[in-house]
């Protein structure tokens, strides 16, 4: 009960922007809700100091021009995968990555989007490099 309140607190804290456009995406045959960071403060935010998330939910990281981009998790609590999307919405790499490590994760290419789920979502359905992900035309812009 003490955590649901700590919860509570910390949601009512956060500004109202920390709110965050959902879309779903179809990838190979599933669908994955995402959470939509598409301005330079949600990018950075990502899903620092959350303390989970539901087993198949994400975030959709929108950049503002295709490019050489990177992740780390500091200050994430959650193991999650990443994957790199060009802009027509094809995975150009996957990477596992631990919590609380500065270890950049790089985009294989010109990346557009980055998926973030939990570790493995990706491995567990069989989605590879090449797979194209449907539905980010829904994804507002990056700002």
């Amino acid at each position: 009960m003490r955590q649901l309140a700590f919860f509570l607190v910390f949601l009512l804290s956060l500004p109202v922007s920390a709110e965050m456009p959902l879309i779903q995406l179809k990838i190979a045959n599933h669908t994955l809700p995402v959470e939509v960071a598409h301005t330079q403060t949600s990018r950075s935010q990502g899903l620092m100091y959350r303390q989970s998330m539901g087993e198949n939910s994400g975030m959709l990281f929108v950049f503002p021009e295709a490019g050489r981009h990177s992740m780390w998790m500091a200050n994430t609590d959650i193991p999650l995968s990443v994957a790199f999307l060009d802009k027509n919405g094809v995975i150009l790499n996957i990477a596992d990555m631990v919590p609380h490590t500065r270890t950049a994760h790089s985009s294989a290419g010109a990346a557009k989007y980055a998926i973030e789920t939990n570790v493995g979502w990706f491995k567990t359905r069989e989605i590879k490099v090449g797979t194209q992900v449907i539905g980010l035309k829904k994804a507002p812009t990056a700002e």
